[in-house]
């Protein structure tokens, strides 16, 4: 039970809203020391694991792009773009890219979306511009109002979506856990039955985004988020 500290570690530094690749690389550190491993040995655990998942180094190749990008102006253009769709609302915008995003995981192209790599460079403009289109200067707790929505659009697509795709780790880890007890059952019958549960997070979901153009409305319209 000993190496189960480092979940402690986790939960402590996410509490005190510490670096997030700080607190789990030293929860790592600390689980494989609880463990038996060395340092030295643990160190070489990471430098194997970095080097064999090899897309891991294709975030610090993508993250500098996006950086350049944002200097060049694609915020502004993205604002822009959808600024002369008049059609484009907060709640149409995301309930699209909600839709584009559950699909696209559900083939297992997880790495198409994200909040580093969509949602703060494109999709939170462009969903700020639609409300500015129709509801003129955004106050400040509705912008924040706004990107939550994108970014949460963003979580619960890829969420419900990446299950129904075969090949996904979290249904290696369900039919790992249901064969240590006793439980039997193909990857194929999970994702399967992960369709209707992403339909019906769909329809939850896609009920709240439209429902979300009301309610800015009526916060604007009252000076409140």
């Amino acid at each position: 039970m000993l190496p189960l500290i480092g979940i402690a570690v986790v939960v402590v530094g996410f509490m005190a809203r510490l670096n997030p690749l700080l607190v789990v690389t030293l929860a790592a550190l600390v689980t494989g020391l609880a463990g038996g491993m060395g340092p030295v040995e643990v160190i070489e655990t990471f430098g194997r694991a970095f080097k064999e998942n090899r897309y891991v180094s294709v975030v610090w190749v993508v993250l500098p792009v996006i950086g350049l990008l944002e200097r060049a102006g694609l915020q502004e253009r993205a604002k822009s773009l959808i600024g002369q769709v008049r059609a484009a609302t907060v709640g149409r915008l995301l309930l699209l890219y909600f839709i584009l995003r559950q699909a696209t995981a559900a083939l297992g192209l997880t790495s198409l979306g994200g909040h580093a790599q969509m949602v703060r460079p494109l999709i939170a403009p462009m969903a700020e511009a639609a409300a500015e289109t129709h509801h003129g200067p955004l106050a400040d707790d509705i912008r924040q109002t706004i990107r939550a929505h994108a970014a949460a659009a963003d979580n619960v697509a890829l969420f419900f979506g990446e299950d129904i795709f075969i090949a996904i780790a979290s249904i290696l880890l369900i039919k790992g856990f249901l064969e240590q007890n006793g439980i039997i059952v193909e990857p194929l019958e999970l994702s399967v039955w992960a369709i209707p549960t992403a339909i019906v997070a769909l329809l939850v979901h896609g009920t709240r985004l439209m429902l979300l153009d009301r309610r800015l409305a009526r916060a604007l319209a009252q000076g409140r988020p």
